[in-house]
């Protein structure tokens, strides 16, 4: 069910389509709208994100189990990042984690809430925990803010402070260490659904366009975007904040170890500038083409304040990493993210 924000009631509001319908795509001039995030201005409207909340004396211990990062000894208010991989070590959800000491605190991507609660509740054993979809009770807000969040925080119950692009814990980096989007701010505000409104305040708002524009910019992954049936945390740089390779078991690790420890990924993203002299771009599943063969497809396309139409994209790790590739007669220039 898609929840539609009051926020679409703002002067110049445009919706999204898809999963996205109930939140602005931009709100009258999407490329203001980018400048005022990376000014640390705006604020967007993320509330088509699913909530889950995991309660109870194990929940720490339990999610740590079963994902691919290190929460068992989570601080209240300190936020991790972590995955959930299918058996074969496939990524199939993203967490957004923070936990207040009573409570962990889970953003998800719109519209998987409901299958990850339908999973963690088949693990639940015999152990002290509660889990509960609360997207409708609970909405979230994208603020270009770093830091952790405490009690105190105007309007929200918790907020996800992103790690990208530093490196978290025991894990290791696929591309670049000295990472382009270094010192980025950003951060996930948990707020009553009701208070949503109250939340923004008179800050102005920024679309989805502008906020999905920078994350593409910073090479940060997405599930849904940079994530299909048979991505592994590799291909895309994900192990540098969401994977502790040294934790103990959890579904998927023999992958995780394998690959890092013996082999290299099938796949690896590479960041694109893309030919903007036409009028239209290349859609997000366009296939990459080199010499008229295919060697990977677009995950991501945006168009940045500064830098123009760029996009993300999946291509075999053989792909010369000078060649230049082509999608529907549009020039894509490659930066490497993941060595091959």
């Amino acid at each position: 069910m898609t929840l539609a924000s009051p926020l679409l009631q703002r002067p110049g509001a445009v919706a999204g389509d898809g999963t996205e319908a109930g939140v602005a795509a931009h709100y009258g001039d999407p490329m203001r709208e980018q400048r005022l995030l990376t000014e640390g201005l705006g604020v967007v409207d993320l509330s088509d994100r699913d909530v889950v909340t995991v309660t109870g004396p194990d929940r720490l211990r339990w999610l740590h189990s079963m994902t691919t990062q290190d929460v068992q000894g989570l601080a209240p208010w300190a936020s991790r990042e972590s995955l959930v991989l299918s058996p074969k070590g496939h990524v199939e959800h993203d967490l957004h984690l923070v936990d207040d000491g009573t409570t962990t605190w889970i953003t998800v991507e719109p519209g998987t809430g409901a299958a990850l609660v339908e999973w963690l509740e088949r693990m639940r054993f015999l152990l002290r925990v509660e889990v509960a979809l609360v997207t409708e009770a609970y909405a979230v807000l994208g603020e270009p803010i770093g830091r952790e969040y405490a009690p105190g925080d105007p309007a929200g119950v918790a907020a996800w402070r992103d790690p990208w692009p530093d490196l978290v814990g025991d894990t290791a980096a696929y591309g670049p260490v000295e990472h382009p989007a270094h010192g980025r701010a950003w951060r996930e505000l948990i707020v009553p659904r009701g208070d949503l409104v109250a939340a923004v305040g008179e800050r102005p708002l920024a679309g989805r366009w502008a906020s999905e524009s920078l994350r593409v910019a910073a090479w940060r992954p997405r599930v849904g975007y940079e994530t299909d049936h048979r991505t592994i945390a590799h291909e895309v740089d994900w192990l540098r904040t969401a994977v502790h390779l040294h934790k103990g078991c959890y579904r998927g690790q023999e992958t995780i170890a394998r690959v890092h420890n013996l082999g290299r990924p099938p796949r690896r993203l590479v960041f694109l500038h893309l030919d903007g002299s036409g009028h239209t771009l290349p859609a997000r599943g366009a296939a990459l083409t080199l010499d008229g063969r295919q060697v990977g497809h677009l995950t991501s396309v945006a168009r940045h304040y500064e830098d123009g139409p760029i996009a993300l994209a999946l291509v075999k790790r053989n792909t010369p990493v000078d060649a230049v590739l082509a999608s529907d007669s549009v020039s894509a220039a490659q930066t490497v993210v993941v060595a091959p």
